[in-house]
């Protein structure tokens, strides 16, 4: 087992451990619909692979047949569909360029020296360097003088990135690795290079022969997880946001696993805080109140934890003066929360705002839109006279998926008011959260002091503050449905369909938690348990779920919703209720997460994979899509057999799913180098270059074979005996043209 934590290790802070599941024991369903329909027959077929030239820094083309017309779009997918591989390599289809633009340890400016990539670079050198983990991203345009917005520059313009953990062995020098990290006195300068690898990249970058990074320009800069932020909204000086660093509530210290992101109408890019509740220092929940208690048992789990990175924990104490490390620990030792961080995890799991066009601009967290394990908020369209809406996935099984809808109205004129417009739409509007009935409707609910079930809550919420503070408690309290790890968040710039992803579940359909919760059977929106053949059960491949609001406004309080795709793997392929969506060589995947539409092809969705269940037969994805519209498949009777919590027996599931995918309507486009994750993507305005992330590739390295290079499980992106990167590659197409289509 490799010792960094990444989302797949069982200790991470990043999604898949214990803390991170929803164990409220919220019921699902009471009831699921007799089936009303067979299951349509299942497209069948095999396609013959074709492997393209390997071409520099590792990436490669490669394709495989692929055909059939689209009816229900304007264009066609204009590529050859990449074959699945595990070879350490990026395959791109023939055709196709891909290039490494920035690297982890890259410098931002022209005084830092080149990266070594040995893990002897300094703590402090991390603060103008690219940090690890890259994810979420998007390109916002300069005009040709790098002086000014221009959000229609194709050839020059801001990147701003996420930077959402890191892959410890390969940020240290292989003597540190050999030592160990003892997560109850861990080296300072270690932990100062680990909360520098985090928070956010702002970097222009300039079109050549390709893209690069301009380390002269003015505008570049990193946030860490110890930049200073503004707390903002309806929540900031709350008594449950005091801290020593801020008695009065209002500022905090850094941004912290910061996962996908979004985009405002007036220009200013969002990151989002995901699963930060393991990085900090904890008491056992039973030595606090019952409120506090309450609340940790429902952010961090109940049993006490040095942090999974023991950041709280410096050999020798915290000299620092202004509690830097102390920070991370959220046990009560003083009079009140002036005196010491039992606040500090409630200043961590919002959505950021930053203008990236004004770098002495503090960042603000804004708290009207919820605090949770933020994958991404991605906007409706913005249309004048009417609110903005934002939507949100909570990456955590048995989790929600939420809503936020502006008070103000849309106003063009505030187009260029940056941090100032978002004051206006992002400090006062409503949060809600969603609740999928078994006949293909939903219902957002107001998470709002006033409801009478969080009123009445057993927690016990003081006011409005408090409900968005601890807006999982009130989402259980209101009877949300419970979803497959809820991610990546977007909207058809066309129909104006919302998908999420659902990553996967272990838990779905089995008897209990392994924290005592109640278990979470199966629903028509989650409605699927099987063994994959590997001894993973419940719902391991994930799906993507499709809502239509009411009267298609993004506003409504009512919606429709189907499946949209089931992910599944290729020996699942004759199962009529595992492979639901009649997926092929050419387009199966496991594990959605990325997700997100180009602007400048309107309709072509882009998904990406962080799987650990198909790994064995390939390394993670890309796919291009172009999905049809809500209600354009029909209702479906899945067959789970022998489900955990029907006592064993088989259970029949009506659920909805959409039109079988074809290879004209999904294709893989991409496949990574081992180990990693594609996370992260971003085009220029003209769709001509896409922004790529490659996430901790070689990350199943074993903490033991630091020093040796042969045994990393990848080099890429820089080849030969070289640590892995996580690296921003751009892509373009060799004839100059639209990107996928």
């Amino acid at each position: 087992m490799s010792e960094q934590l990444t989302k797949h290790h069982p200790d991470s802070p990043n999604g898949c451990d214990d803390v991170s599941r929803n164990v409220s024991g919220n019921t699902d369903f009471a009831s699921i619909l007799d089936a009303r329909l067979s299951r349509r027959n299942l497209l069948k077929g095999s396609f013959g692979l074709a492997a393209g030239s390997f071409m520099s820094v590792g990436l490669s083309g490669c394709l495989s047949s692929g055909g059939g017309s689209n009816k229900s779009n304007a264009f066609k997918l204009g590529f050859t569909a990449v074959a699945r591989g595990t070879d350490d390599l990026l395959r791109v289809p023939t055709g196709y360029t891909a290039n490494a633009l920035y690297r982890l340890g890259d410098p931002i400016n022209t005084t830092t020296a080149a990266y070594l990539n040995d893990g002897t670079d300094s703590a402090a050198s991390f603060q103008f360097r690219a940090g690890d983990h890259h994810d979420g991203m998007a390109y916002f345009g300069l005009n040709s003088s790098g002086l000014a917005k221009d959000l229609s520059n194709a050839a020059r313009g801001l990147l701003c990135m996420n930077h959402e953990n890191i892959t410890r062995i390969f940020l240290h020098s292989a003597a540190d690795v050999a030592a160990g990290f003892n997560s109850a006195a861990r080296v300072v300068a270690q932990i100062d290079k680990e909360v520098n690898a985090h928070g956010v990249s702002v970097i222009e970058v300039v079109k050549g022969a390709t893209f690069s990074v301009n380390t002269l320009s003015g505008f570049n800069r990193r946030y860490t997880a110890a930049s200073e932020m503004t707390i903002s909204g309806p929540a900031a000086g709350d008594d449950l946001l005091v801290t020593p660093y801020s008695n009065a509530g209002t500022a905090t210290r850094g941004t912290l696993n910061n996962c996908a992101n979004g985009v405002t109408p007036w220009g200013t890019y969002l990151t989002c805080e995901e699963n930060w509740a393991g990085y900090f220092k904890r008491p056992a929940s039973a030595t606090l109140g019952a409120k506090p208690a309450a609340a940790q048992n429902r952010y961090m789990g109940s049993g006490a934890s040095n942090g999974s990175y023991g950041w709280a924990n410096p050999a020798g104490g915290d000299t620092s003066g202004v509690g830097l490390y102390t920070r991370w620990d959220v046990t009560p030792s003083g009079a009140d929360a002036t005196a010491d961080y039992r606040n500090a995890a409630n200043t961590m799991g919002w959505v950021v705002e930053i203008d990236p066009f004004a770098p002495a601009a503090t960042p603000r967290k804004r708290t009207a839109l919820g605090r949770f394990g933020h994958e991404g908020a991605m906007p409706a369209k913005a249309v004048a006279g009417k609110p903005i809406v934002y939507y949100m996935g909570d990456d955590a099984q048995n989790e929600y998926i939420y809503k936020y809808v502006s008070t103000a109205n849309w106003d063009p004129a505030d187009a260029n008011g940056g941090l100032t417009s978002g004051n206006k739409y992002l400090d006062d509007g409503k949060l809600y959260v969603a609740t999928f009935n078994a006949d293909g409707s939903g219902t957002w609910t107001e998470l709002n002091i006033a409801n009478p079930a969080i009123a009445a809550a057993a927690y016990g919420f003081a006011d409005q503050a408090d409900v968005l503070i601890n807006c999982r408690l009130a989402a259980d309290a209101v009877g949300a449905t419970p979803m497959d790890r809820p991610e990546w968040a977007d909207v058809h710039p066309v129909t104006g369909d919302i998908y999420v992803t659902l990553t996967n579940n272990s838990s779905r359909g089995t008897t209990g938690l392994s924290t005592g919760g109640k278990s979470k059977g199966l629903d028509a929106a989650n409605p699927r348990y099987y063994n994959d053949g590997e001894g993973r059960t419940g719902n391991p491949n994930g799906h993507i779920v499709r809502i239509h609001e009411s009267g298609g406004d993004p506003s409504a309080t009512g919606f429709n919703w189907d499946v949209y795709l089931f992910g599944a793997e290729d020996d699942q392929f004759g199962n009529a209720s595992v492979n639901i969506s009649g997926l092929t060589d050419d387009n199966n995947f496991s594990s959605p997460d990325g997700l997100w539409f180009s602007q400048a092809v309107p309709g072509l969705m882009w998904l990406q994979t962080d799987d650990g269940a198909y790994t064995d037969v390939t390394n993670c994805m890309m796919l291009a899509a172009l999905p049809g519209k809500y209600g354009d498949g029909g209702a479906v009777s899945v067959t789970n057999v022998a489900v955990p919590s029907n006592a064993g027996a088989d259970q029949t599931v009506t659920t909805y799913a959409g039109t079988d995918a074809t290879p004209a309507t999904l294709r893989r486009f991409l496949v990574g180098p081992k180990g990693c994750e594609i996370t992260g993507i971003t085009e220029t305005p003209d769709g001509k270059t896409i922004f790529v992330n490659i996430q901790h590739p070689g990350e199943n390295t074993a903490a033991g074979d630091i020093a040796i290079p042969a045994n990393y499980e990848s080099h890429w992106p820089d080849g030969g005996t070289a640590r892995p990167r996580s690296t921003t590659v751009v892509i373009t197409k060799n004839d100059g043209g639209l990107i996928g289509a």
